[in-house]
């Protein structure tokens, strides 16, 4: 797939940039942010169904971050349900019909079918995990010991630490990309019929995949806020 690339200078520097992933990400992020601002505008003891469907989202968060952080977890939750709820939207784009609305280049289909939007939230996810690990441990997330052991397993936690955030912009471009290219092949092979099924599979999918990137995201802040024992 092709996208809608806009360049621009810099200097002596060209710089390009995907117009169609933006223009979706910004829709799913006003999505979010729209239905952030509905469900919290009028609360109250008694919740409409909008608040409540709200409420129920957020006891999901804490739940899951309950379970898996030991203390001080729910100061997470921002970030945790931001990213879940950013995915699951930008996601679902792909299986909603934007695809009708032609642009110069390019098609207004998941953002996250681009590897520079996941490996921007890979990054944000490594940058707050590892500053929550520095102000819990301090000196001790990257050196727990100075010895020469201790300098190894600091440069093997270093080195796994920037694998991390790779693999998570990977699994969740490759998965979305694969499911979008699968979608077009059977619209061009039986374009009534066959996609439906595939779709459909592909509205799991979006869910199982924002839930993954959710899972170790709060796996890695997990671990480095962890005591040791």
């Amino acid at each position: 797939m092709e996208h809608w690339l806009y360049s621009f200078n810099i200097g002596e520097h060209t710089f390009w940039v995907n117009l169609d992933t933006l223009f979706t990400m910004w829709f799913a992020m006003l999505f979010v942010i729209v239905f952030a601002l509905l469900a919290t505008r009028k609360l109250s003891i008694i919740p409409n169904k909008l608040q409540a469907a709200a409420e129920s989202i957020m006891n999901f968060f804490y739940g899951v971050l309950d379970t898996m952080i030991e203390t001080e977890n729910r100061k997470h939750v921002p970030l945790v349900a931001s990213l879940f709820l950013f995915i699951v939207t930008a996601n679902l784009m792909g299986q909603l019909p934007l695809r009708i609305i032609h642009i110069k280049q390019g098609e207004l289909a998941s953002p996250t079918n681009d590897i520079n939007l996941t490996a921007a939230m890979a990054v944000i996810v490594l940058i707050y995990y590892v500053a929550a690990g520095l102000k819990a441990k301090g000196a001790k997330f990257f050196l727990h010991e100075l010895s020469f052991t201790g300098i190894v397993m600091a440069l093997v936690e270093v080195l796994e630490m920037f694998t991390r955030p790779l693999s998570l912009a990977i699994r969740l471009f490759a998965n979305i990309f694969a499911g979008e290219i699968l979608v077009s092949i059977a619209l061009g092979a039986m374009a009534y019929f066959l996609p439906l099924p595939i779709m459909l599979f592909e509205i799991l999918v979006a869910f199982i995949q924002a839930t993954v990137f959710m899972m170790l995201t709060i796996a890695y802040i997990g671990s480095a806020v962890k005591e040791e024992h």
